[in-house]
């Protein structure tokens, strides 16, 4: 019996109550991702997945994601003696979990290790992380996706690669040469033009001698959504008398000074709210050249490229969180005599979700592995990249909304509370569908990539193929996606259903070829054969081993792990 029971105090015994899921590894005990790793040949970074995944699922991460998200970063246009600063101040929560994910390599393994698969181990990073904290993952992803634009300009990339990939987080607000690692922003979209980067209106001309190590220019215009402001150095777009062009900005000068840049307010933003976005201007800002002149949108796709992958296994590893949280909550709440997820609507419930969260998965991996094949010369898996990247973004960034949902409806009304998660994941999950590309956007550039590479349609039916006979379904479904695929007609309004037919084709070839015969039989039955019920979770027929597909879902315990709930 508890003290405050003891003296009269407390009015009733608190029971039937969940614990906080805290203190096991969201990587050794995820069996999807261990045989993902395994697969993938990924050894070589067991030793930093394993820490990764203890500190992600750790108590202490868990209460730095809560102080971060409730304590909001804050805009200091000026200091005390009304000097300009374009400060933000972040409570030192943010600090630390950006100090942890960034010590682990989350946005630079994939450069830094020189080993296969290092695309994959650096998105087992990021699915991790994106479990922990989403606000630090804008941070990190576009610092990942930011080095090949970097490296089209190799003056450039000598001097600020180094910087970028540097392990050792430093958020002090100076010049690269005071510090020692700094993050990457993104700035594209301007207030008349959004998705449509042509009708940019900021302007570049040529500065009037040599600036640092590129071709300088001195920005003048305005960014609508200006992502990650604190960062050290930006990818935006700006007209040259050539046209569109892109540019790297430091957000200091050699001498100290900000560059000029203003803040002008910080987004006020549905969720994503430990992390800062704002609208800014530029005014005479400092920027060099990236690519050639005229061709901007060209060399900042060589940023979104990844960015889009990026966000495809964010999501993913969004949706694991929500799933290993209602696993969790509906073992331990009981109702009616029985645990919430043995009773069979719960349990079908789950087992739906965790389909869903599993297809995502080895979709977002299997497009991060081909691009440890692309970058080692595989002109095939560049295909596959090219078309592949922008179905697994519109997938798994349109799926994720209702999976967390639906995982947020399993813990009832605890689960709209702010004390607990999944509010938090609840606001989360819209973000990753807008950023870079909303659905329209995406299911266009699917298209725009059949049109203009089309060798990449039968690299995509060829990975499709793989699973050709292991189920008649999928057999009938890429036959009948080949044909809309070669017809023209109306392709663009038909857009959105061509990229999920898409999806739902590699989704199912993958589970085939690699999930256990009852997962992969239900994805087929409930994606493919028309029994999905009603467009809902929890809709799965008779006679599918539920059961067995919770349980290869469910979080194994770390053996004798100490690590206190909150």
């Amino acid at each position: 019996m508890s003290t405050h029971a003891a003296d009269g105090y407390a009015t009733h015994e608190v029971m039937n109550q969940a614990t906080p899921l805290t203190g096991h590894n969201a990587f050794t005990g995820d069996k999807l991702l261990i045989e993902i790793a395994r697969r993938e040949r990924i050894g070589w970074a067991d030793g930093l997945l394993t820490d990764s995944g203890a500190t992600v699922a750790s108590a202490r991460v868990a209460k730095l994601a809560r102080d971060a998200n409730r304590n909001l970063p804050e805009l200091k246009s000026h200091d005390r003696f009304g000097n300009r600063i374009d400060q933000i101040e972040f409570h030192p929560a943010w600090h630390e979990l950006m100090s942890l994910a960034i010590g682990h390599g989350t946005h630079a393994l994939s450069w830094t290790a020189k080993q296969p698969g290092a695309h994959v181990a650096r998105g087992v990073l990021s699915y991790l992380w994106n479990q922990g904290e989403n606000g630090i993952c804008c941070p990190l992803g576009m610092s990942y996706s930011a080095i090949p634009a970097l490296r089209l300009q190799p003056e450039l990339a000598a001097v600020w690669e180094p910087f970028i990939l540097s392990t050792r987080y430093d958020a002090t607000p100076a010049p690269m040469q005071r510090k020692t690692g700094g993050t990457v922003g993104m700035t594209l979209t301007e207030k008349q033009g959004g998705s449509d980067l042509r009708a940019t209106q900021t302007t570049a001309r040529p500065a009037a001698a040599r600036r640092g190590p590129g071709e300088a220019y001195l920005i003048d215009g305005h960014k609508w959504f200006f992502s990650v402001p604190h960062s050290d150095l930006f990818v935006t777009l700006a007209h040259t008398d050539r046209g569109l062009s892109c540019f790297l900005l430091p957000g200091w000068l050699p001498d100290g000074s900000r560059n000029r840049l203003l803040i002008q307010r910080l987004k006020d933003k549905c969720g994503n709210k430990s992390n800062a976005s704002s609208e800014i201007e530029y005014r005479g800002a400092l920027g060099w050249l990236v690519g050639e002149e005229g061709q901007g949108i060209k060399a900042a796709l060589a940023m979104t490229h990844l960015t889009r992958l990026d966000f495809a296994i964010g999501s993913a590893g969004l949706m694991r969180r929500a799933l290993s949280e209602a696993i969790h909550h509906t073992t331990g709440r009981r109702a009616f005599q029985r645990a919430l997820i043995d009773q069979p609507l719960m349990r079908n419930v789950i087992a739906d979700l965790a389909l869903e969260v599993e297809a995502a998965t080895l979709l977002a991996f299997r497009l991060a592995r081909a691009v440890d094949d692309e970058q080692a010369g595989d002109a095939r898996a560049a295909l596959l990249v090219r078309i592949g990247t922008p179905v697994g973004k519109y997938s798994n960034c349109k799926r994720v909304v209702g999976v967390v949902h639906e995982a947020l409806e399993c813990h009832g009304g605890n689960g709209f509370i702010e004390e607990g998660p999944m509010a938090r994941l609840y606001r989360e999950a819209p973000l990753n569908g807008i950023w870079e590309g909303s659905g329209n956007i995406i299911a266009l550039d699917v298209l725009r990539a059949a049109a203009k590479s089309p060798e990449s349609v039968p690299a995509f039916l060829d990975e499709v193929r793989l699973a050709k006979g292991g189920d008649r379904r999928l057999d009938r479904m890429i036959d009948g996606l080949e044909t809309e695929l070669r017809a023209p007609d109306e392709h663009e309004a038909r857009a959105r259903r061509i990229v999920e037919k898409m999806a739902t084709a590699l989704q199912a070839s993958l589970m085939i070829r690699h999930s256990p015969a009852a997962v992969a039989d239900a994805f087929c039955v409930t994606r493919l054969g028309g029994d999905g019920g009603g467009g809902t979770y929890g809709n799965l027929p008779a006679g599918l081993d539920q059961r067995a597909i919770v349980e290869r879902a469910r979080m194994a315990p770390s053996p004798g792990a100490a690590d206190a709930g909150l």
